[in-house]
């Protein structure tokens, strides 16, 4: 039995963590591997469990109150070793060079489009997958 691909969501609204995980469906394409979703919806949450070292890629909610997921995914590139990929979802389309600064993989704006976001996440993922 093949492991699906880990993935590591962090976003402190529960309901943007739901839209991703729909928008990506339980599997990358057909009769591949379910994937593995861990949530988190802290900070704090976010850096111990990318430290672990168990995930394929990593999506951070930009817009998260407190500590968004551009400043997270620029932290995580400098300080966690072999970080994997990141897709950061921004507030808006104009938000992308701000997510370049980020060092992040793959951006996706918002509103959340579900055929994007998957797009997104199964290209960054595909060298892994």
């Amino acid at each position: 039995m093949t492991t699906g691909p880990r993935v590591l969501l962090y976003s402190d609204d529960s309901t943007v963590r739901e839209q991703v995980r729909l928008a990506v469906g339980p599997r990358l394409r057909a009769g591949s591997a379910e994937i593995a979703w861990t949530e988190v919806a802290t900070a704090q949450q976010l850096v111990a469990t990318a430290e672990s070292g168990r995930f394929d890629l990593l999506v951070l909610d930009g817009e998260a109150d407190k500590a968004g997921g551009m400043g997270l995914c620029r932290q995580l590139k400098n300080e966690v070793y072999s970080c994997p990929p990141v897709v950061v979802l921004t507030g808006r389309p104009q938000d992308a060079w701000l997510a370049s600064w980020s060092l992040a993989d793959a951006v996706v704006p918002r509103p959340l489009d579900a055929l994007v976001v998957q797009r997104a996440v199964a290209e960054t993922l595909s060298p892994a997958a």
